[in-house]
């Protein structure tokens, strides 16, 4: 039914389509600032991998890789802890309470900072050597490096994404000074200590852009008010970064400390697929607990649309790697350019199979069913660890990459078997956690 005017009344199909594309555009747009900092993200990550590897040669970058395996442990548990609950439950709140809870959750990203920083220096101190002054170093960055990963989750959740691009471009170019003070250097320590004095001037920045101090006082309140997500998804968390550390360990046992360097080349070859993939969060989660909010029923389609483009553009993008010139691949990674170059294969499936259970990921932690995303991830990062290692020990470090390729595709089948229950529990019981 029409008014005289010949327009539809509120509440048609006619009158709801204009909100519907609005609602389009705006999600179109929060997303593509997810993918603008992903890129900057991805591009400094790039080029520290890269000059480390050209500047130091394939054994001191597999001491960086040890270094840096390190930290996506650390990272994890940060996240877990502070950012994760605060995505899940401050995403679209009124100012008043985001400012709140951001507080409490860039204090709780500093003080694990802090606490697994000394942690840091005190193994480096015993170990010695490369690799000890390597963990010295990591320990001395890790306030700065955590801070920084937590401005960029706070801007998320309040929908402001053109923040934490900014953010990781004031990184971006804070990195480059840094970077070419370290090559005259010379060594890992060097390295480490650029990239995280790079990384404390962001996470200075992000004070200004927010407005906030990070509440360290306010540490214990956020942790008890977000026990009930906050432990499991530190738990799932550090199974999903720890998988990654035993296999770096299980490699430089079977193989030696120089195949961690070789599977960390690869790595930065499909390195704007490795960022997203780790980082999407920043944006998919917050996206999946709007969808949740304003149309539950559409939340599993929306899903299903991010690990499919996902894995199809990291498909295309290997696909690229495979065509590219010998002469390329020397420019890029040096001397670890011919025994990464046969890792692509593996990397890219392992990479699209992971791609595949990342909608699934972000729909689970949307609804806050902690309890099976954490099953979830406990069954694939044990599958990741035990392919990765079990196949180094059958065919080297080719073999941990074949192992670690096939376990992807198996953690993303369980992954969409708890979320299909899940949203079935959801439709049942709305309450259900």
């Amino acid at each position: 039914m029409t008014t005289d005017s010949g327009t539809a009344p509120p509440g048609t199909a006619t009158g709801a389509a204009p909100a519907w594309r609005t609602a389009t555009r705006a999600v179109a747009g929060r997303l593509s600032w997810g993918l603008a900092d992903q890129a900057a993200c991805s591009l400094s990550n790039f080029a520290v991998g890269i000059y480390v590897a050209r500047s130091l040669g394939l054994a001191a970058f597999g001491v960086f890789s040890l270094a840096w395996a390190t930290y996506g442990v650390v990272i994890n548990v940060s996240r877990g802890l502070a950012t994760d609950p605060l995505m899940v439950r401050f995403s679209g709140v009124p100012v008043a309470s985001w400012r709140g809870a951001v507080a409490k959750a860039t204090g709780t990203a500093l003080g694990v900072g802090a606490a697994l920083g000394t942690a840091c220096l005190v193994l480096g101190l015993g170990v010695g050597g490369q690799v000890g002054s390597a963990y010295v170093s990591l320990g001395v960055i890790l306030p700065g490096l955590l801070l920084q990963d937590a401005w960029r989750f706070s801007f998320f959740a309040a929908g402001t994404g053109r923040k934490a691009f900014a953010n990781d471009v004031v990184w971006g170019v804070a990195l480059i000074p840094a970077m070419v003070v370290a090559a005259r250097v010379g060594s890992v320590a060097a390295f480490l200590l650029a990239w995280g004095a790079s990384a404390a001037v962001a996470a200075g920045y992000g004070c200004l852009q927010s407005g906030l101090r990070p509440q360290v006082t306010g540490v214990r309140g956020w942790l008890r008010e977000q026990r009930d997500l906050g432990y499991r998804y530190l738990v799932e968390n550090v199974s999903l970064s720890g998988a990654y550390q035993l296999r770096a360990s299980g490699l430089t046992a079977l193989v030696g400390v120089s195949a961690v360097g070789v599977v960390r080349g690869v790595e930065l070859l499909l390195g704007p697929f490795y960022a997203v993939l780790t980082g999407l969060s920043l944006v998919t989660v917050a996206e999946a607990a709007r969808v949740l909010r304003r149309a539950p029923h559409r939340l599993g389609q929306f899903c299903l649309l991010l690990s499919v483009g996902q894995a199809v553009a990291a498909l295309l993008w290997g696909g690229a790697l495979l065509l590219m010139p010998d002469r390329v691949g020397h420019l890029l990674l040096g001397g670890v350019w011919h025994s990464s170059e046969q890792l692509i294969v593996p990397a890219t499936l392992s990479v699209a199979g992971a791609s595949l259970g990342i909608g699934a990921t972000a729909g689970l932690r949307a609804l806050g069913v902690a309890r099976r995303s954490l099953r979830g991830q406990l069954f694939a990062s044990a599958c990741y660890a035990g392919g990765g290692i079990g196949g180094a020990a059958v065919a080297g470090t080719v073999g941990s990459a074949w192992g670690a390729a096939a376990a992807t595709f198996s953690g993303s089948v369980v992954w969409w078997l708890q979320l299909r229950t899940a949203l079935r529990e959801h439709q049942e019981n709305p309450s259900v956690k």
